[in-house]
This record gives structure tokens, C-alpha cells and sequence, in this order.
């Protein structure tokens, strides 16, 4: 893991080569060919569902067909906190939880707003824009700072309340295509006010209750049989929370059904962007990056939702596509790649050095990290549920603890810190995270797994 907390290098220097880029091959960063020269400061597109699995593809043809196939695919990303308003906070300071304090959903004041991505961009100059979902806990009516103009969503599908430039009203229709329309406007503006700009699009779907657009509404979504986590058939080995979970291979498939109807409209939205950026001439130098704030389960070990260290909670689909910058030509890109990283690469692209500190680093240069901390906190001391637990993520093993700590509604952490549980899983041998490799584990067996490392690992990570 990286603890600098750099942007990284500057993308002078550290462009894809054409060749490679043509090429479509797998590469292990995106600095791999010789440097181009460097573009203009580009527009950025930064759009972030909400809730959406690593496993959708079959709902976003026209985004996979553009920002995938056409630019970069990150097969390993990550939400390094896999709840909404810690994740978005991630993605805006480039920062893991435990550094810009936005711990659970309640906490969204707790954000320091100077160490932003928005705030820096506007400071440079650029024309800001916010349609869709913001922070939860936010007051709606106050506007998000550093954004120029907005469309602020209180989440709905139909028939929303926005706050829109400083007016909370109800504005009709799907809100998808609501944000979708608002953040048109916005890039049309771009005709008669040359500066570049920065649209943050944040489409509710494919968040519960899941409700798809009228044309969708009866789609008929590819038959799905799960996977050997749906469900688990011996959880003994997984803590109280996961031994209790009753979730069902029926109830997953209807969930990945309703996800899938809603992100329809949602890939609608990236096609209709794609469209209007071709006729204004600034598909070439718009920097589009496409993230989910968190995955979510389908019934995955009998549960449901996100919050939880596995898999799919955690990993979420990732893309970018930058042509003007050398990255419009199809590449698969396999490094550790996580929310953390976004405002590093954005202000890299732009050419700005940020004053305060990030966790994340560039995807613009060569680096490549060996593995990533995921972390997540129980707000409350309610019984039941998991407690606070923190996770070493690598390509090939995943080691977690759970703590006997808990948050207050600002984010406040209390509690002993004790472990209280433990899991480590071999990824290449168990990629469903079936077995518990420290279930009824000896301390031979532990040291012969490399935990005692780990654990020191763990522990740093979460300090820095």
C-alpha cells in the first residue's frame, strides 16, 4: 500500500503510448509507452452509480461500447469503504475514511470541503456542475459547495425533489432522465463559455427500491443461476452476522433483476453524453471516468446489501477514457485500483498539485500498489450486525478483523478496539471466500499462512 499520499507524477510524461492503446492488450499501467505531448486541461465527466455491482455489464451496452472497449477497463477496482456517503467522500478527497472523517452515512458534514476535487478544479478555473445524488445526510437545501450549478437529488426515481441552483422543488419525470437532461444543459453551455468544466453525475440507480423506468419495467433480464457464495451452503466458519444471514437464490435474482431494469436508463444517460459531447466536438479531450460508490450483494453468503468485506460489496465496475491523453483505445488494465484514486488522476490530467494530502495515487502514472486496505464502521451500539472491521485486499489473499468499536452519528469513534473475529481467504484457490482459512486455524498454521504479517500490515494501514 502506498503511505506518501501523492498524486503521483505528472501526466507529462506518463501518457499511453498510441500503440499500445491500438494494440488493446492488457497492460500493467497506463504510463507503459513512450510519452505523447500533453493535452490541454481537459473537461472531466465523472459519473458514480449508486449501489451497482461489478457484474452488470448486460445493462450498460452503450457504456461498456464507449468507455470500456473504446478506453480503459480496470478489472480490479475497488470502493475502499463500500457505503455510500464514505465512498463519495473517497472519490471527491482522494482519501481513505479514516483520513477525511466521513465514516457512515450521518457524518457527510465531517468532510473537510477544501481538500476536494470540485474545490480545486473551480480554483483553477474550471465551470463546475452537480446533477444527482450528493452525500447522504445532507441538507438538501443547502447547496454543495464549489459547485457553480447543480440539480441536488433527494434520492427518488419519480418525481424527485431537487435542489436546483438554490430552489427545492419537485421536478417530474424519472429522475435518471431528469439528471440526465440537467447535465445535457450544462455541456451545451460549453457552445458560448470556453472554460473547461467538470460535471459530477450521479444517477440514483441502481439503489433500492430498484424502480426501473417505465420502458424497462417488463424487461426480461438474462436467466442467472448464482454463484457457489449464493448461498453458502456451511457458514460455520464466518462470523454471528453472516452464520444468521437468511438471504435466498431467489432473493438474489430478483435484486439483480430490479438493478439491472434501472441501469438501463442510466447506460441511456452515458449514451446520450456520448452524443452531445461528438456534436460539440470534445469527445477528444473530455477525461470520462465511470465508477459505483459501492458493489452489493445478491444473496452472496445469505446476504444482502453492501457494508460487509466481501467481494462483491467491494468491487465495482471502473472505467475511463481520456483520447486526448492517449487512453481511446481499448485497454485492459489489471493494477489495484480503487475510489481513492480518481481525484489524484483528475487533478493530474488538469495539471494541478493539490495542497493537501491524498491516499490515492494517479492512474495516469506507473504505479501499481500490492494491495489495498478496505475498511468499514458500525454506526450505533445496537446488537446484531457486523462490527467495525477493517481488510487487507490483495490480488491473491484477503485478510479481515473485526473490532469492537462503533461510530455516533458525526463519525465519532468509541470502543476497546479488541478483535473480536477474523477471516482470511486464498483468492486464486477460493475466489468465493467459501473457506476461512483461520477457522479452528493453529498458530503454526496461522504463521505458516503469513497472518502474524499481515496483521502488522493491517495495523499500519489503518494508522497512515
Amino acid at each position: 500500500m502506498d503511505t506518501s499520499r501523492t498524486s503521483g507524477p505528472s501526466r507529462r510524461g506518463v501518457l499511453a503510448g498510441a500503440a499500445a492503446v491500438a494494440a488493446g492488450a492488457t497492460v500493467p499501467a497506463l504510463a507503459a509507452a513512450p510519452a505523447r505531448a500533453a493535452a490541454a486541461r481537459p473537461n472531466v465527466l465523472l459519473i458514480v452509480t449508486d449501489d451497482q455491482p461489478k457484474q452488470t455489464e448486460w445493462a450498460t451496452p452503450k457504456t461498456v461500447a464507449w468507455l470500456a472497449e473504446q478506453g480503459v477497463r480496470f478489472t480490479n477496482g475497488h470502493s475502499t469503504t463500500p457505503l455510500c456517503a464514505p465512498s463519495r467522500s473517497s472519490v471527491f478527497s482522494g482519501r481513505y475514511a479514516h483520513n477525511h472523517g466521513v465514516r457512515n452515512n450521518g457524518a457527510s458534514k465531517s468532510l473537510d470541503q477544501r481538500t476536494t476535487l470540485q474545490r480545486y478544479l473551480k480554483q483553477a478555473g474550471y465551470r463546475t456542475g452537480l446533477f444527482g445524488k450528493y452525500l447522504n445526510s445532507w441538507d438538501l437545501a443547502d447547496a454543495p459547495p464549489h459547485f457553480e450549478e447543480f440539480a441536488l437529488l433527494r434520492p427518488a426515481y419519480v418525481d424527485g425533489t431537487f435542489n436546483v441552483n438554490g430552489t427545492v422543488q419537485t421536478v417530474p419525470g424519472y429522475t435518471t432522465t431528469v439528471v440526465r437532461n440537467r447535465t445535457l444543459a450544462f455541456l451545451d453551455k460549453s457552445r458560448t463559455d470556453d472554460r473547461p468544466w467538470f460535471a459530477y453525475v450521479t444517477p440514483y440507480a441502481s439503489h433500492g427500491p430498484n424502480t426501473p423506468e417505465e420502458k424497462y419495467a417488463g424487461s426480461t433480464v438474462p436467466a442467472w443461476d448464482g454463484r457457489p457464495s449464493v448461498p453458502e451452503a456451511d457458514r460455520s466458519d464466518k462470523p454471528a452476522y453472516v452464520r444468521n444471514a437468511t438471504g435466498t437464490l431467489a432473493d438474489g435474482r430478483q435484486t439483480r433483476a430490479k438493478q439491472l431494469r434501472t441501469l438501463r436508463s442510466v447506460d441511456d444517460l452515458v449514451g446520450a453524453f456520448r452524443e452531445k459531447l461528438a456534436a460539440l466536438g470534445q469527445l477528444d479531450n473530455t477525461l470520462v471516468i465511470y465508477i459505483a460508490d459501492n458493489g452489493f450483494n445478491w444473496s452472496d453468503h445469505g446476504l444482502g446489501g453492501k457494508g460487509v468485506p466481501y467481494r462483491p460489496a467491494h468491487e465495482v465496475p471502473f472505467y475511463l477514457s481520456w483520447p486526448g491523453g492517449g487512453l481511446g483505445g481499448g485497454t485492459t488494465d489489471n493494477r489495484i485500483v480503487a475510489n481513492i484514486d480518481i481525484a489524484p488522476t483528475v487533478l493530474d490530467a488538469a495539471g494541478i498539485t493539490p495542497d493537501t494530502p491524498h491516499d490515492g495515487r494517479s492512474l495516469l502514472s506507473g504505479y501499481s500498489r500490492d494491495h489495498l486496505l478496505i475498511e468499514w464502521w458500525k454506526q450505533g451500539t445496537a446488537a446484531g450486525g457486523q462490527n467495525t472491521w477493517s481488510s487487507y485486499v490483495a490480488r491473491d489473499r484477503q485478510y479481515t478483523e473485526y473490532y469492537d468499536l462503533h461510530t455516533d452519528a458525526s463519525g465519532t469513534v468509541a470502543g476497546t478496539g479488541q478483535v473480536r473475529f477474523r477471516e482470511y481467504y486464498d483468492l486464486q484457490a477460493d475466489p468465493y471466500q467459501l473457506s476461512n482459512g483461520l477457522h479452528q486455524a493453529t498458530p503454526a498454521q496461522e504463521q505458516a499462512l503469513g497472518i502474524p504479517g499481515l496483521a502488522s500490515a493491517l495495523a499500519a494501514d489503518r494508522r497512515a
